[in-house]
């Protein structure tokens, strides 16, 4: 994977017929992540700060992250291939051994919840970012048309 990220800021959650759309920002443009609603719903209740009464999945991995003494460092939306983006979690525990850092793939949608949820950063590769297509008009055009802003991060 290359050495060169971005930052991302996820902009906004916007729902659509097939599912949500995640606007995701860096200092060059912003893109477009598509997951479905299910994924969509979660990311619009973390950012609402909805209390649960039972944890979800996403709690019980942050769980047993803290349970085995894991950090979740960053998350890389690492490539994109004919529309499906692929990520990496990058995660980091000490233990009686030293350090040990561990790259694990994941979906866009479950890495940038994880990522959320422990305000973590969530980086896109240039290599993605070269490849997308610029939606920040986009973005605009759909907050004007509402006049009510999606969920923002």
């Amino acid at each position: 994977m290359s050495k060169e990220v971005f930052e991302i800021t996820l902009k906004g959650v916007i729902p659509t017929t097939n599912g949500s759309a995640l606007f995701l920002h860096t200092e060059i443009k912003t893109f477009v992540i598509y997951v479905d609603a299910y994924f969509g719903n979660l990311i619009s209740i973390h950012l609402k700060k909805v209390p649960r009464d039972r944890p979800l999945t996403h709690d019980l991995i942050r769980n047993i992250f803290f349970g085995l003494g894991v950090t979740l460092e960053r998350v890389v939306i690492a490539d994109v291939a004919e529309g499906t983006f692929f990520a990496r979690i990058i995660l980091k525990m000490h233990n009686e051994l030293g350090l040990k850092l561990v790259e694990v793939d994941a979906r866009p949608s479950d890495a940038i919840l994880l990522a959320l949820q422990d305000e973590k950063p969530i980086l896109v590769s240039k290599k993605t970012l070269d490849l997308v297509d610029d939606m920040t008009e986009v973005f605009h055009r759909i907050l004007a048309e509402h006049q009510t802003p999606p969920e923002e991060a």
